[in-house]
């Protein structure tokens, strides 16, 4: 409770580390660059109300919110959200993806743990997807937030353009395959994340679940289709071992485990991944996809771009 204003806040308190108050202190300066451009908090960003010093503990005070997309996916059984929410909350966060790029700047953590519902009520509806085995059964539900209305947290990773573009950054399922090549980022590795996002929130499961750089390459090539050769030959440092002459994933290799073979050959192409979750947005969503799934991060859609999709056009649920 922020006692001068009565309202109720969020803290996160950091640890008294020198890195973590350094990283916490560059934080702190995106917040302020981001709020300072969005004083009335309509950009779908975490608003930063003040920060201040206890014990050599740096503690930066948000306005609260209510649970994340991940933390509601794991209430509900991992039940996927419908497709109007999932087009409403792929609206929101492009747009606030948009704002901070347009700023220089890159979130390079995107993922359901970082998207927060603004309210964590929700009601039961029922859940014409699941087929009941008598006529006599209740009719399955699931739970649905009472608002889709969200906003994008964590901006400890964020960083200017050109920054630090070789460093490995995101979370592993949500990486980019420029990232994983060495071959170089930019904004486009924010699309990409989002675009492993959308897919989850449609299924209720992770897409890209692997924590090898391999095992992900050949993943990615399952979903989407070969790397590009051309991509494959701006790979630096190690990434180059992963393919034969610089033309082919080597996958499988001697190495590889059966348990990876099996994970690999269990993932469905992108097409099958939403015809078996979208219904009748399916075509839409696909093509969106598509867009945002592309290996060259300079064809790649941009985030203003993909706000003009189709699959987009519609008003936003309250």
């Amino acid at each position: 409770m922020d006692l001068e204003v009565q309202e109720i806040v969020a803290v996160k308190v950091v640890r008294n580390v020198k890195k973590y108050k350094e990283d916490a202190m560059i934080e702190i300066n995106h917040l302020q660059t981001i709020g300072k451009n969005d004083r009335s908090g309509s950009r779908g960003c975490v608003q930063m109300k003040r920060w201040f010093d206890y014990q050599n503990h740096v503690c930066i005070v948000f306005e609260k919110l209510g649970s994340s997309l991940f933390d509601f996916l794991k209430e509900n059984d991992f039940q996927p959200f419908s497709v109007d929410q999932v087009r409403c909350f792929g609206r929101q966060l492009l747009e606030s993806v948009a704002y901070i790029h347009s700023l220089n700047l890159i979130h390079t953590d995107l993922k359901p743990e970082n998207i927060l519902l603004v309210s964590s009520d929700y009601k039961e509806v029922v859940d014409y997807r699941v087929h009941k085995h008598a006529s006599n059964q209740p009719n399955p539900t699931r739970r649905a937030p009472r608002s889709s209305r969200i906003k994008l947290i964590d901006f400890g990773g964020t960083t200017y353009d050109g920054e630090c573009s070789f460093l490995v950054v995101s979370t592993r399922h949500y990486r980019a395959p420029e990232v994983i090549l060495g071959s170089g980022w930019s904004y486009p590795c924010d699309i990409w994340s989002i675009a492993c996002i959308l897919l989850e929130l449609c299924s209720g499961k992770v897409l890209f679940q692997t924590r090898d750089d391999l095992e992900h390459l050949a993943m990615m090539e399952r979903v989407i289709g070969p790397i590009p050769s051309y991509m494959i030959r701006k790979s630096k440092g190690q990434a180059l071992k992963y393919f034969i002459q610089e033309r082919k994933l080597n996958w499988p290799d001697r190495y590889t485990s059966r348990d990876s073979i099996r994970a690999v050959l269990r993932i469905r192409g992108l097409r099958d991944l939403v015809m078996n979750h979208a219904d009748k947005s399916s075509r839409s969503l696909l093509d969106l996809l598509q867009q945002m799934f592309c290996y060259d991060p300079s064809k790649r859609i941009t985030a203003k771009e993909a706000l003009q999709h189709p699959f987009l056009q519609v008003p936003l649920e309250e």
